[in-house]
């Protein structure tokens, strides 16, 4: 599981050196009806909603993590997809990010991220409070719980926002943390009121993660495997954490 992570997550960091392709702006909801919207809507609240990528571990009150992210979302419905965006067909969304998290006192951490599809209207911004139920040691596991939420940005015709709500558990060997989690992500999809064939879909998603950090001392590296609903998802992050 965790080569598959390594070698998809970082095909997607490759997928930032090529050319830019052509426009994939969401401007058609329109020629779609009301059950494909709510297909869409899932793919969307799926890829959209808040990775976290970092261990359960809490960093401390002088603790840091900062990185440059990417994340690759494989769509079930790209054909739906595909319908309500102007330029490239395309499969899988790839997202760049760039996320921040900071250790607070008494196992408090807060982070945040910000994040845009290449060449495209998509852009969203997420954020997280995690608190650590236990802050682990040399012996003992770390369990955190985690609330997050994101939104999506730039795309007239659609309001998405999602919350979610995970547990987490993690535990340090040297350099690396493997770490594993499972929540829901809650989803409110609204169409713009230009487009009076669709109404508001509001749902549910099961969600469940797993992930290595490894700190490599100049450069720490985290990758995961993320699955809401049906889409999987696969990340990376590059940066620094102490």
């Amino acid at each position: 599981m965790t080569r598959r992570i390594l070698a998809v997550a970082l095909l997607g960091t490759a997928v930032l050196a090529l050319p830019a392709r052509a426009a994939t702006d969401i401007d058609s909801l329109n020629l779609i009806g009301q059950a494909s919207f709510r297909l869409l809507s899932e793919d969307l609240g799926a890829t959209l909603s808040y990775k976290p990528l970092i261990p359960a571990e809490p960093l401390g009150i002088t603790g840091f993590d900062l990185g440059i992210e990417v994340n690759t979302t494989r769509l079930q419905n790209a054909a739906i997809f595909n319908t309500v965006v102007s330029g490239s067909s395309v499969e899988t969304l790839v997202l760049p990010k760039l996320h921040v998290h900071k250790g607070l006192p008494f196992g408090l951490d807060i982070g945040a991220s910000y994040a845009a599809v290449p060449d495209s209207n998509i852009k969203v911004w997420g954020a997280e409070v995690r608190y650590a139920i236990l802050k682990g040691g040399t012996a003992s596991p770390a369990l955190a719980v985690r609330g997050s939420y994101s939104a999506l940005e730039g795309v007239d015709q659609l309001k998405l926002t999602t919350t979610g709500l995970d547990v987490s558990i993690s535990k340090g060997f040297a350099m690396f943390t493997p770490y594993a989690g499972i929540g829901k992500v809650w989803v409110r999809s609204t169409p713009d009121a230009s487009i009076p064939l669709l109404v508001e879909e509001d749902f549910d998603l099961n969600k469940v993660f797993v992930g290595v950090n490894m700190n490599l001392a100049v450069v720490n590296i985290a990758v995961e495997g993320d699955k809401t609903g049906d889409a999987t998802s696969y990340g990376v992050k590059f940066g620094w954490r102490f």
